[in-house]
């Protein structure tokens, strides 16, 4: 594990003070997921980071996914896990795990730990309010995977106006009720632009982009499209990583002023990205 702060405390620097009253009322859209949501302690530092943001007037929407989970439960079903180009293969089988795993656990663990925390925050699939609209990402019929087709935010600004603090689980439904598996990059993306966010947060399991995968010293701390264009053609950017800034572009043409990678392994990492200007991720930029 990376850990550049190699700190056991978030240390104010002469620049903290100004960037709280910048983003005190702004919105802030975070995706969780990956190994920082595996270990306990590593999510309960998490928590604690969102919650002291939350205590600074900035309001945040946390949209999670949850894939070591589903995976775990699958091989205990005997479901071998599939993918394709970085993305869940979901058949009839799966969604139903998909569900349980991300709606009925994982949301649910996320909003005890924020309460424990003294967050009001209310949990909320792509189904609850018609937040999440979705048709299905593949031609074939039995791949419940599913891309976004609209976003229909009035219940995100009617809690974040209410200073709740909205948690978002990546599964949603079709026009017909069909229940689908949303990628959760993407629809932390897509809600990030719907709601004219100041900021898209992306927790994940590396520093950032690195111009090598095998050096974390490698890392690219600021791009703008055309830089990230570049890095994707001349494959820096692979695998995995692919959809994962295809996100951040998405996001970064859908007006989000800044889009941000960070290891959310690395403790205090998210408020040394928002509350430094050192920070300690790669932050993407549309210029």
């Amino acid at each position: 594990m990376s850990n550049s702060i190699n700190s056991d405390r978030f240390y104010f620097t002469e620049d903290t003070l100004p960037l709280i009253r910048k983003y005190t009322g702004s919105t802030f859209v975070v995706k969780y997921g990956g190994s920082a949501m595996k270990n306990k302690f590593l999510q309960m530092n998490v928590i604690q980071d969102l919650a002291f943001l939350y205590s600074l007037g900035i309001k945040i929407i946390l949209v999670h996914g949850g894939g070591y989970l589903i995976n775990s439960w699958l091989r205990k079903l005997n479901i071998e896990p599939k993918f394709e180009q970085g993305l869940r293969v979901t058949d009839a089988n799966t969604i139903e795990v998909v569900e349980m795993v991300l709606s009925g656990y994982i949301n649910k663990k996320l909003i005890s730990l924020l309460n424990q925390s003294q967050i009001p925050s209310v949990g909320l699939s792509g189904k609850d309010g018609n937040l999440v609209t979705v048709l299905p990402l593949s031609s074939n019929s039995q791949n419940l995977t599913g891309k976004i087709s609209s976003i229909n935010n009035n219940i995100l600004i009617t809690l974040l106006d209410s200073k709740f603090f909205p948690v978002v689980s990546s599964v949603a439904s079709d026009t017909t009720g069909q229940t689908y598996n949303i990628n959760a990059d993407t629809l932390a993306s897509s809600i990030a632009s719907s709601v004219n966010a100041d900021k898209l947060i992306l927790l994940t399991d590396t520093p950032g982009i690195l111009y090598d995968i095998n050096d974390v010293s490698s890392l690219v701390k600021m791009a703008n499209l055309d830089k990230i264009y570049s890095l994707k053609s001349n494959g820096v950017i692979t695998g995995g990583m692919i959809p994962k800034i295809d996100c951040c572009i998405d996001a970064l043409n859908g007006k989000v002023p800044a889009v941000h990678i960070i290891d959310g392994r690395v403790r205090y990492s998210l408020l040394y990205e928002v509350l430094t200007n050192n920070r300690l991720g790669s932050m993407l930029v549309a210029r």
